[in-house]
């Protein structure tokens, strides 16, 4: 069976139409491009949006630990302004404060003639009921 042509059809067709029955080429060549593309923008966009758990994740713990939850609140929420925040603290590095504090207390303890560690002696619970109920009576004998 010959396939004729229309008269009012051209003649010279081009070569992306496929013929009758034939696979379109062009159409699959586009399909696997499509999904690499998006596969491509996907890991482009999660790369780009743990960045700032990335970069967190050399400094300490709690620093980490902060940055990536603003990273999960920036995802699920789409406020946009939780990522650039979580990115500025992971960029800047968060002074320690308690090494110097834990210095300065052991040599107070020093100072004081107490062994390391008993310069806080833990607070039971009837310490602290009586400084509850001590503070009860100074603010009436104030009134």
């Amino acid at each position: 069976m010959t396939a004729s042509l229309h008269p009012a059809a051209p003649h010279a067709l081009p070569v992306f139409i496929a013929p009758p029955g034939e696979t379109d080429v062009l159409m699959v060549v586009m399909a696997v491009f499509l999904i690499l593309v998006v596969l491509g923008a996907g890991t482009l966009f999660l790369r780009l949006h743990t960045m700032p758990e990335r970069i967190a994740h050399r400094g300490r713990k709690l620093q980490f630990e902060i940055v990536a939850v603003l990273g999960l609140l920036a995802l699920f929420t789409h406020v946009h302004l939780f990522w650039v925040i979580g990115l500025l603290l992971a960029l800047v590095d968060i002074p320690d404060f308690a090494s110097p504090l834990r210095r300065m207390a052991g040599a107070l303890e020093k100072i004081a003639g107490l062994k390391q560690g008993e310069g806080a002696p833990e607070q039971s619970d009837e310490n602290a009921d009586d400084l509850l109920v001590a503070g009860a009576s100074k603010e009436q004998s104030h009134v």
